[in-house]
Order: C-alpha cells, then structure tokens, then sequence
C-alpha cells in the first residue's frame, strides 16, 4: 500500500520538475502527467514520476492534516517509541 503526499513544485526545467515536501527537496519527472503544471502546483508522484496534479487548496489542506498527525500525542504514542 502506498501514501500519497501532495508534493509542492518549486522549480521546472522542460519535463522535470524540483518537488518539496515538508523541507524535503527531490527532483521528479513530469513525462506521465497529461496537463500543464507550474511553480507552487501540487502533484502526487509514485517512483520518481508526478501523476496527477490536484488542486493547491486540497494539496495544503492534506499537508496541513498529515503535520496535525504526526504533532498529535497519540501518533508519537504508536510510533515515536
């Protein structure tokens, strides 16, 4: 099973792209992707590859959750042990 966090574009060079999650930078390819993306759009990507660009406000909102999650005491309960 995989998780897909929204990944916030930072930097287009033609058909690759610089992605950040959380502080976390990595460099993806947007070959699969069927439509236009630009500087601040999220995407969700699977092995090194972006594969559906969704709306910024759903992309920050999922971050928002994903970092309420972790910051929560029962999360570090579970798995911070």
């Amino acid at each position: 099973m995989c998780l897909a966090i929204p990944s916030r574009i930072v930097g287009i060079n033609a058909l690759l792209a610089t992605v950040d999650v959380y502080g976390a930078r990595r460099d993806i390819s947007l070959m699969l992707l069927p439509e236009e993306v630009e500087v601040g759009d999220f995407v969700i990507v699977h092995a090194g590859f972006a594969i559906q660009k969704i709306d910024r406000e759903a992309g920050n909102e999922a971050l928002k959750l994903i970092r309420e999650l972790v910051e929560s005491e029962e999360f570090k309960a579970d798995f911070m042990e």
